[in-house]
C-alpha cells in the first residue's frame, strides 16, 4: 500500500499542467488535485489506525483498498474538474485507513528487534520506490495521455487487494464489543482537516490573513475539544497516556520537522530545475533517481544496521547526512552542476532517507502495546503529512522576491536549519 501511494502523489504532481489545461482550471484549483489528497490523507490517519486498531487491521486494510481501487476508476473516467478534485480527496481517505492498517500489521507481526528492524527496511524500500519512481512514470504516461495516471493504481490496488486476502491471516474474534468514540472522531478529523487545509492554503492567501488565523484558531478550538473528551470519555479514541511515551513524541516531531525540510527540498529542486532552468519533469526525476537507488540498496540492509549499530546511530548517521546534501544545493548556479552538485545531493538525500525515516518509525512504535500500533502508526504518519505541508508552506512563504536565482536561497538555509532542527531533538532526547 505504500508503494502505491507514493506513486500516486508524485505521479499526479506531474500531470497538472496537462489536466488544468483540459478543464481550463485555474492555477489556485489546480493545485487541489494534489493538496486534496494530502488534505483527506494527513487529516484521516490518527482515524484510521485506531479504527484499524478496534475493528480489525486486516479488514481496515481490504475495504480501503477496494474504495481506493473504486475511487480511482471514478477519477479515470471524470470529465468534470470538481468531480475530479473531491475523487483525489475521497482517495485520500482511503489512504489514510489504509497506510496505519498496513502499518500496524507490520509491526504486531514482527515482533521488536531484529525482525521488525528488517521488515522496516523493506518497508522503506517500497516508500521511496514508489514515490522516486513515480515522477520518472508520471513524467512518461502524461505525455501520452493524463488519464493513465489515473487508470495505473487501478490494476494495482487490485492486485494488492487480492494478495491482502490471500495471505494475510484472518483478523482475531474481538471478544468485546467495540465502541468508536464519535465526538473524539468528529473533533480530531475536524481539527486536522482545519489545521492540514489552513497550512496548504496559508501561502496563497498569506500568513498574516484572517483566514489563515482564524483557520488556526479553529483547529486550536476543535483539537482542544477532542483532548477534553478524551479526559472524560470512558473509551477514548486516543488514549493520551500514550503521549507519555518519549520515544513516541520524540519520533513524532522528529519526522515532521524532518519531512517539511524533505518537502522544501524537493519543491525547491523543482523550481530551480523545471521553472528557472526549463527542465522536464522525467528530466529532474533522473536526478533523483539517485536517492532512490540509495533506499533500494540500503533498505534491505537497514535491519541488519540497527541490529548491529543500535537504531541511535544509525538514525543520526541519517540525519547527518541531510546536512551536506543542503549545503550542497547552497551553491547551485545560473547553470545545472550535474556532478559537482545534483547528483552528489541526490545520493546524499537518499543516504539521509534510507537511514532516518523507517528508523524513526521504529524508534516511535517500540514499547507501544499490540492494541495501540495501528494508532501509533497513524499518529507517526499523521505527523509526517502534516509536518510535510507545514514545511513546504513556510518554505514557500520564506522565497522573497528578487532575482529568479536569488529567491531560492532563504529556502535553502530554512531547509538547512529544519535539519539541524531534527538533530537537536534528537540529542535533546537522548541526554534525559
Amino acid at each position: 500500500m505504500i508503494l502505491l501511494d507514493g506513486l500516486d502523489v508524485s505521479m499526479i504532481v506531474v500531470a497538472i499542467p496537462e489536466i488544468q489545461s483540459e478543464f481550463g482550471m485555474s492555477a489556485g484549483t489546480a493545485q487541489w488535485l494534489a493538496g486534496a489528497y494530502i488534505l483527506a490523507f494527513g487529516s484521516f490517519l490518527l482515524l484510521g489506525g485506531r479504527v484499524a486498531d478496534l475493528f480489525g487491521r486486516r479488514r481496515v486494510l481490504v475495504l480501503a483498498m477496494a474504495a481506493f481501487a473504486v475511487v480511482s476508476t471514478l477519477g479515470a473516467l471524470a470529465d468534470d474538474s470538481t468531480l475530479l478534485i473531491v475523487s483525489r480527496f475521497v482517495k485520500g481517505m482511503a489512504a489514510g485507513f489504509a497506510a496505519p492498517a498496513a502499518m500496524s500489521l507490520l509491526t504486531t507481526t514482527f515482533p521488536e528487534g531484529p525482525q521488525r528492524n528488517k521488515a522496516f527496511g523493506i518497508f522503506n524500500v517500497f516508500e521511496a520506490s514508489g514515490y522516486s519512481s513515480g515522477l520518472l512514470v508520471g513524467g512518461l504516461l502524461a505525455a501520452l495521455d493524463w488519464r493513465s495516471i489515473f487508470i495505473l493504481p487501478i490494476p494495482l490496488s487490485l492486485l494488492m487487494l487480492f494478495g491482502a486476502l490471500r495471505i494475510l491471516p484472518p483478523d482475531p474474534p474481538r471478544t468485546e464489543r467495540q465502541r468508536l468514540d464519535l465526538g473524539g472522531a468528529v473533533t480530531l478529523v475536524g481539527g486536522t482537516l482545519t489545521l492540514v487545509f489552513t497550512t496548504v492554503r496559508a501561502a496563497e492567501v498569506g500568513w498574516a490573513s484572517w483566514r489563515t488565523i482564524g483557520g488556526y484558531v479553529l483547529s486550536a478550538l476543535l483539537l482542544g475539544g477532542f483532548l477534553l473528551i478524551e479526559r472524560t470519555v470512558k473509551e477514548p479514541l486516543i488514549r493520551l497516556d500514550l503521549f507519555r511515551n518519549r520515544g513516541l513524541v520524540t519520533a513524532n516531531i522528529s519526522i515532521g520537522v524532518l519531512y517539511g525540510g524533505a518537502m522544501g527540498f524537493q519543491f525547491l529542486l523543482g523550481l530551480y530545475l523545471q521553472d528557472l532552468m526549463g527542465w522536464k519533469p522525467w528530466q529532474m526525476a533522473l536526478v533523483l533517481l539517485p536517492a532512490g537507488l540509495m533506499v533500494v540498496v540500503i533498505g534491505p540492509k537497514l535491519g541488519a544496521l540497527m541490529d548491529r549499530f543500535g537504531v541511535t546511530k544509525v538514525l543520526m548517521t541519517g540525519l547527518l547526512a541531510f546536512l551536506p546534501c543542503y549545503v550542497l544545493m547552497l551553491f547551485i548556479g545560473s547553470e545545472p552542476n550535474l556532478w559537482g552538485v545534483l547528483l552528489p545531493a541526490s545520493v546524499l538525500w537518499g543516504v539521509g532517507f534510507a537511514l532516518s525515516i523507517a528508523t524513526l518509525m521504529v524508534a516511535g512504535t517500540n514499547g507501544v502495546p499490540d492494541e495501540e500500533q495501528g494508532l501509533a502508526a497513524g499518529l507517526l504518519n499523521s505527523s509526517l503529512q502534516v509536518g510535510g505541508a507545514f514545511g513546504l508552506a513556510v518554505v514557500t512563504a520564506t522565497i522573497l522576491p528578487g532575482t529568479e536565482l536569488d529567491m531560492l536561497y532563504p529556502g535553502l538555509w530554512l531547509i538547512l536549519a529544519l535539519a539541524v532542527l531534527t538533530i537537536l531533538v534528537q540529542l535533546s532526547h537522548r541526554q534525559k
